[in-house]
């Protein structure tokens, strides 16, 4: 792991790293940097096409559920109006979408993020409290296929930061 103090240190830091072929690597600020997406080379999730088919599918069950109820298990025929007046239907047919989508956002964020998970290996770092103050961290995973220990601490030496850290587990 790598520490800078300039955050266009660590994107050059992350550019460099990234056209030389690490791909598992993470990179840690005290405020967002929307240029590390693209020089981490992280692609883009699938959290987005995961909330949708949990949208589509709140909305189905929220109709299908009242659907049910108003035409096959208890119809009753109110002032002449059809079974299926699906106009009244789509409040909870809406509400239903709602919440079915905002479930499966925060479900599938769990999972994405990989959570719980309560420890993780670069808070072993003394140093790693400084990302949420005014640090800026590279760090480079043992999963990467291109990863040696101590070819990568030379590169990280190579990109002049001021502290290179080894991560144990």
């Amino acid at each position: 792991m790598a520490e800078f103090d300039a955050p266009e240190d660590l994107l050059a830091a992350a550019q460099t790293a990234s056209k030389k072929g690490y791909r598992h690597m993470d990179a840690y600020t005290p405020f967002p940097m929307e240029e590390l997406t693209d020089a981490l080379s992280i692609r883009h999730s699938t959290l987005s096409l995961f909330v949708l088919c949990c949208a589509i599918a709140g909305g189905v069950i929220g109709f299908g559920m009242q659907y049910f109820t108003s035409v096959i298990d208890y119809p009753l025929n109110i002032g002449g109006k059809p079974l299926n007046s699906w106009p009244q239907f789509i409040p909870i047919t809406f509400e239903m979408t709602i919440l079915f989508a905002a479930i499966g956002a925060v479900v599938g964020m769990i999972f994405r993020n990989g959570l719980p998970r309560p420890v993780h290996p670069v808070f072993n770092v003394d140093r790693f409290e400084l990302a949420s103050r005014d640090k800026f961290f590279l760090c480079i995973e043992a999963t990467d296929p291109f990863f040696d220990r101590r070819e990568t601490e030379q590169f990280l030496k190579s990109l002049k930061p001021s502290h290179v850290t080894v991560v144990d587990n």
